[in-house]
């Protein structure tokens, strides 16, 4: 029902998103019958292709090109996919959006060389694109992502973290790979360099305020509306927003001990989300997304007043007040 919503707030961009659909199955075509099994496998997952929506209104502020948008925006959302298929390697996550990971439905070893592969189509379909500024900014947002992988595993049941290591892990998890959209869907479209800027800091203010409520709902929705047990995070130990604001609470650093360990009941997991649903970190929280989404919101006002920016401006509220 969310998506569906999300999905209507940019219902006139649908025939250009329909082409960037075609697209990423192109892109996804290999000569291994297992990699394209596994690749339409994830295609099929479906998403919210937020990442190449940013691309196609970022572009309409310059010289709007398809024929051109689409050669940034299939390789920003391949890019994305293949960041997941090697996170559900990571988390050792057998559902992601109701449906059997890559990892699940075949083996770890085959989602690796997956997300290997369908990251090398990213790079393979971004040689199209002359200019060297955007070769370099996407070669920046990959390093970061890899870089921000590796962290995740670092920084896996550790309690002793703060919300600084926090934020900085949810920048490339998320907010990066956003920030970079709007900025090279900008580029691309050949807009005035003040609007990517203003683009850019959209993208990166709203990709953390989208992450931070994506790890608030991760203890407040249901297992049906997440398509996976709620508390998933922090069962495959990462800590996250609300756990940090909880983490000297005795149940909370229990349930942490137990999950580090492999042991953790039905009833724990209830208990837990229980313990965090009942305090006060879901609302400090929300406040922090809160913060960003108006800094996002402050740089839409910067821009040129078209009828994307309303549009923009749209759906950074829908993904900064959705409930799952």
């Amino acid at each position: 029902m969310e998506k569906m919503k999300l999905k209507m707030l940019y219902s006139d961009l649908k025939q250009d998103i329909d082409i960037i659909e075609k697209e990423l199955e192109k892109a996804l075509n290999s000569s291994s019958h297992l990699i394209n099994e596994a690749s339409l496998h994830l295609l099929q997952a479906g998403g919210k292709r937020i990442r190449p929506v940013f691309v196609l209104i970022s572009a309409k502020f310059g010289n709007y090109n398809i024929d051109e948008i689409k050669n940034i925006a299939v390789p920003l959302e391949l890019i994305h996919s293949a960041s997941l298929v090697h996170d559900d390697v990571i988390d050792n996550s057998d559902m992601r959006r109701g449906r059997y990971t890559v990892k699940a439905q075949w083996n770890n070893r085959v989602a690796m060389y997956t997300g290997d592969y369908i990251f090398a189509r990213a790079l393979e379909y971004v040689t199209s694109i002359e200019n060297q500024a955007v070769h370099k900014i996407l070669a920046h947002t990959m390093v970061e992502i890899c870089n921000g992988e590796v962290i995740q595993i670092e920084d896996k049941f550790r309690l002793n973290q703060n919300i600084k290591d926090y934020f900085r892990r949810i920048k490339r998890k998320t907010a990066l790979l956003i920030e970079s959209s709007c900025e090279l869907g900008a580029i691309v479209g050949g807009a005035e360099p003040e609007v990517v800027r203003h683009l850019k800091r959209f993208g990166y203010y709203v990709g953390m305020s989208y992450q931070i409520i994506d790890d608030i709902l991760d203890f407040t929705s249901t297992d049906k509306q997440l398509g996976k047990p709620a508390g998933s995070d922090l069962l495959q130990g990462n800590i996250t927003l609300p756990i940090l604001l909880l983490k000297d609470q005795p149940k909370i650093q229990k349930f942490i001990a137990a999950a580090s360990n492999g042991f953790v009941t039905e009833d724990e997991r209830l208990e837990m989300l229980e313990v965090v649903r009942n305090s006060d970190a879901i609302k400090k929280a929300t406040v922090v997304s809160n913060q960003y989404l108006l800094k996002a919101l402050k740089e839409v006002e910067a821009l040129p007043n078209i009828p994307m920016k309303k549009k923009l401006r749209d759906i950074a509220l829908f993904m900064g007040k959705r409930k799952y």
